[in-house]
């Protein structure tokens, strides 16, 4: 009898665990495994367009750049092939993409992409240009990006959230026009900038934020100058995150803009921009896939 009952007791319980166990596993075996990559790099770079705009001097404010003459000077523009700053070379099998920085600007998907998994791995060349001869060398990953070129602050660049590729920075997040989103950080103090950290609740960051358009990553995972660091960016349904070399450096959800009335707009799919920026940077194994949900381990850091 006391058998029986022992039997009937546990006997759910052990079901209930190999259902669990089963579900978690079939899970991950249809986040992890059925979704194929799309690759994002051919000798032609047939998959994108590029954007030019100027070669950015010491001391730019912001203003369109004028000649001897004083006269405005038109930014180089979309798909010139006079211009060479994004080309392909071939290393074994690899191909890989030159972002030579020479001139502001970026290569654009000329697909919008929602809901996925974009990966990338950089790493640094030895040249940089006019504005940047003195500071870190920079790039970056615009997602969400959506409307005309040329709309913030270098005249580069479209509406979009950015995961900044930088030297000691890489992860860090810049808002991109009059984007906006929040974002688990430390508030800041004083000259600080927000800290993004998983133990804190988000705040506001970009168009209308207090804390303004700019926060930093939560450790430096970036590998030495001659090594290939590998970036995933996950985005879903308004929530993204930025992981550096298999580390989660910055956790985001609401992403949107602010339209020319005040109102926030939903900012959740767009075309994916890859900066060039006065440094010299080098770019290999870019691929995206589709995805229709977020594992339970990226649900649990939101």
């Amino acid at each position: 009898m006391n058998t029986m009952k022992h039997f009937t007791l546990y006997l759910p319980l052990f079901f209930l665990v190999i259902s669990c166990s089963e579900v978690k596993n079939e899970e991950q075996k249809n986040l992890d495994e059925t979704y194929e990559w799309e690759e994002l790099i051919d000798e032609d770079l047939t998959q994108w367009d590029t954007y030019l705009s100027y070669q950015h001097q010491p001391g730019y404010d912001g203003s369109v750049p004028l000649d001897e003459n004083g006269e405005e000077i038109a930014p180089i523009g979309l798909n010139n092939s006079e211009y060479t700053v994004f080309s392909t070379v071939k290393e074994g099998e690899e191909t890989i993409i030159k972002n030579t920085g020479e001139y502001y600007g970026c290569l654009i998907t000329k697909k919008e992409y929602k809901n996925y998994h974009f990966q990338l791995k950089y790493k640094w060349g030895d040249k940089k240009w006019a504005y940047r001869k003195d500071l870190l060398k920079d790039s970056g990953i615009l997602y969400h990006s959506v409307g005309p070129m040329a709309v913030e602050y270098w005249r580069s660049w479209m509406l979009s959230q950015e995961f900044q590729i930088m030297e000691g920075h890489t992860g860090d997040f810049w808002s991109q026009a009059n984007s906006a989103i929040d974002i688990r950080a430390y508030k800041p103090e004083s000259v600080m900038d927000p800290l993004a950290h998983e133990s804190q609740e988000y705040l506001p960051i970009g168009m209308g934020s207090p804390y303004n358009n700019y926060c930093l990553r939560s450790g430096n995972y970036e590998k030495p100058h001659d090594e290939w660091n590998t970036l995933d960016l996950i985005c879903y349904e308004g929530k993204s995150l930025h992981i550096v070399n298999g580390e989660v450096v910055m956790i985001l959800k609401n992403s949107r803009y602010i339209d020319e009335n005040g109102k926030e707009v939903p900012l959740i799919q767009g075309k994916i921009q890859l900066q060039s920026e006065a440094a010299e940077v080098f770019f290999k194994d870019i691929k995206i896939r589709q995805i229709d949900s977020l594992t339970t381990q990226q649900k649990a850091l939101f």
